[in-house]
């Protein structure tokens, strides 16, 4: 699940991943934007859900996946989009277009 929120004087939003992978130990948010390496989300144990924020550039796309306990790739349901990847399969996106969807929140 993706949260946005804008802010009205930056460049930039802040971005809020989320993933509930059923019986996961650990999630790492792996994207273009950190270079493809992973990340390690943090477990919100009262949600049961990882979780992870980051600030990016706005009006851009971003390519992104979820690595499960190190072996298992994932994509978000709720992506913006996706878009195929070498190894034969799709990455998620995440837009910070600010009139992309309706889940935007200005700030």
């Amino acid at each position: 699940m993706l949260n946005k929120r804008f802010f009205k004087t930056k460049e930039e939003a802040e971005i809020t991943f989320e993933c509930d992978y059923k019986d996961a130990d650990k999630i790492e948010l792996v994207a273009e934007f950190n270079d493809w390496r992973p990340v390690e989300m943090q477990f919100i144990k009262s949600r049961q859900i990882f979780k992870s924020k980051c600030r990016l550039p706005t009006n851009k796309e971003f390519q992104f996946r979820y690595l499960v306990n190190g072996v298992i790739w994932e994509n978000d349901n709720q992506a913006d989009g996706y878009t195929k990847n070498g190894f034969g399969s799709e990455n998620s996106l995440v837009s910070t277009i600010k009139e992309f969807g309706k889940q935007n929140e200005c700030i």
